[in-house]
């Protein structure tokens, strides 16, 4: 682990040099003329193919804004400091263009009111929309049909999947004592006809359909269920078409959220190996998420959140690179997942990020440029949630949409209002959606004009602080001796606890104002009647009847399979083309159980 010490290291001191980079650049813009005139000959081309559109008032806008300069130092420090949307060091997006409306005329307004009818002329294709919907409830029929009613008004089907307690911990339904557990808090899954239920009357090979999978210790089980299910509907030629994501983010596991399976190294083993099949056989599915949302629910700060989720990012390219996988196949595969509250850090914490990520890839790790990008999937906070006149949730999780969507988030997941007390209903839910599709369809707020909110003096001032927090994360990690070994240390695991105190301790004595708990209280603490979303125990009993039918079917065929898997570990090889045979006749109890036989069990840090 010394060399993913040395790579954190060396990321601080890139972005370092990088920053002293864009000093010199402003530097020779104003003292070499060339430099200087060259710069300002390729700003005045910019600006001049930057297409105009028109708002539905007939407002002409520009569909890329820009800052106001002509000064070749100035030009020099948008240009390498911050880039063009889609231009490196992406703090600006990603992509060239996101959320944007198809370019059109429409109709424009004369003085006197009356509309001057002009026909649509020029249009391009609607890009895909950005808001990711997430559940998981009951059993996978259920979930099935919430995904259906979520998705009915939807061009492209974007899914989030939740699974229950036992499943997230590789554990079967009939396992002793989690019967009660079954399809709480998310959905039970248990098998690979489980799987097909799931996914029903989806396509699965589409290129307007992609699912999520927010699991990470079973997740190579779980990925191998989700392929075997595809091929059982599509055959196997659907493999490379697949689409989405599976979170498999071990390190965010053991420094926060404890779905933790397996010991640290063949936790990563596992992970690695899927990654290996999934970037060479795969070319469309991001085989994980490195998720700084849990750090950021399990109580860190925003500056917290991003430094531990990027580093860990950093040491997952550093062991993928280690197995072989070259940069630039596994590099675009990687994916992030980031909380978003409303603290002031929010304003521009996604956009250092994605920052300082392709700064450290390119210059540490030498990706190439798809290889850079900081592909970010943003949730709600639900920690902001509360349950204190909940309906005030619904501002809250709207501030937060309005900030992620100015930090250029690729998708995004907004929560619902009655999550303190349940999963959410269908009408909360409803509402929650209608939340992204009023920002980004009816409000003109980001269709019109990419940019629109960015570079204000106040979102500068929190990026240079942030960025600072963040390298200052980073080098005591270092010291520490790298990732694995901060975490072996319970270095994140301490911090996010103290900060988890600190922040309690603030919304206690009202440092932090809590509207409707702390603050503007209406005097009463009745609980409000909210409808709670329960599994039946005749759908729990169907779920365990359902897993004792497959196992019994698949009796002499599970023990063969476990076995050829229990030696394909043992022999050091890649497990992952194992478990595609093993998910057809094996349930996730079983093969969990026979893993940890090989591999050991986790025993949490205390």
């Amino acid at each position: 682990m010394e060399e993913v010490m040395n790579k954190l290291g060396q990321v601080v001191e890139s972005v370092e040099k990088y920053n002293q980079f864009v000093l010199d650049q402003v530097k020779r813009a104003r003292t070499d003329q060339k430099f200087g005139r060259d710069l300002l000959g390729r700003w005045n081309d910019i600006k001049a193919k930057i297409p105009t559109t028109r708002a539905p008032t007939g407002l002409p806008l520009p569909r890329l804004a820009l800052p106001e300069i002509d000064e070749p130092g100035e030009i020099a420090r948008f240009l390498f400091g911050e880039g063009l949307p889609g231009e490196f060091p992406f703090l600006n997006g990603a992509y060239r263009e996101m959320y944007l409306e198809p370019v059109r005329e429409v109709e424009s307004f004369e003085k006197n009111g009356e509309s001057k009818a002009k026909k649509i002329d020029k249009r391009m294709a609607q890009a895909e929309e950005p808001t990711r919907l997430f559940s998981g409830l009951m059993l996978a029929e259920d979930t099935n049909e919430r995904f259906h009613y979520l998705t009915r008004h939807q061009r492209t089907h974007r899914l989030s999947t939740a699974f229950d307690g036992p499943t997230l911990y590789g554990i079967d339904s009939d396992a002793d004592g989690v019967f009660g557990k079954i399809g709480e808090g998310g959905v039970a899954i248990d098998t690979v006809e489980d799987m097909v239920r799931l996914y029903d009357g989806f396509d699965l090979g589409s290129a307007n359909f992609s699912a999520s999978m927010t699991i990470s210790g079973p997740a190579p089980i779980i990925m191998a269920m989700y392929i075997a299910a595809a091929k059982r509907r599509f055959g196997p030629n659907v493999i490379p078409k697949l689409r989405g994501t599976i979170q498999a983010d071990i390190f965010k596991e053991v420094q926060a959220q404890n779905e933790t399976i397996f010991p640290i190294e063949p936790s990563l083993r596992f992970l690695t190996d899927m990654v290996e099949f999934t970037t060479r056989e795969m070319p469309r599915w991001y085989p994980i998420s490195i998720s700084g949302y849990h750090i950021g629910e399990a109580g860190s700060t925003p500056v917290q959140q991003a430094a531990y989720t990027l580093s860990n990012g950093f040491a997952y390219a550093e062991m993928f690179a280690a197995r072989g996988i070259p940069v630039d196949q596994f590099g675009p595969r990687l994916s992030f997942f980031l909380d978003c509250g409303l603290d002031v850090e929010y304003i521009a914490l996604a956009r250092v990020s994605r920052r300082i990520w392709a700064v450290g890839m390119r210059e540490v790790f030498g990706a190439g440029a798809k290889a850079q990008l900081y592909k970010l999937h943003t949730q709600t906070s639900g920690r902001s949630l509360i349950a204190a006149e909940f309906k005030n949730n619904l501002t809250r999780t709207a501030a937060e949409l309005i900030l992620a969507y100015m930090n250029a988030t690729n998708s995004c997941h907004s929560n619902s209002a009655d999550e303190p007390f349940t999963t959410p209903s269908e009408e909360w839910i409803r509402l929650a959606a209608h939340g992204q599709a009023i920002l980004l369809e009816e409000s003109g707020i980001f269709k019109h004009t990419m940019n629109m909110l960015s570079g204000s003096p106040g979102m500068k001032a929190v990026e240079r602080a942030v960025e600072a927090a963040i390298l200052d994360e980073f080098r005591e990690i270092e010291r520490l001796g790298g990732v694995l070994a901060a975490v072996e240390d319970r270095y994140q695991r301490s911090q996010i606890q103290n900060a988890s105190h600190r922040y309690e301790q603030q919304i206690n004595n009202g440092v932090r104002p809590i509207i409707g708990l702390n603050r503007y209280r209406d005097g009463s603490d009745d609980i409000p009647e909210v409808k709670l979303v329960r599994t039946p125990r005749k759908k729990q009993q169907l779920q365990v009847d359902r897993l004792a039918k497959f196992k019994k079917k698949n009796a002499e065929k599970s023990k063969r399979a476990l076995d050829k898997l229990a030696a394909v570990v043992e022999s050091g090889k890649n497990c992952f083309p194992e478990l595609l045979e093993a998910v057809e006749v094996c349930s996730l109890g079983q093969i969990t159980g026979r893993l940890q036989e090989v591999a050991g069990r986790f025993r949490p840090m205390v």
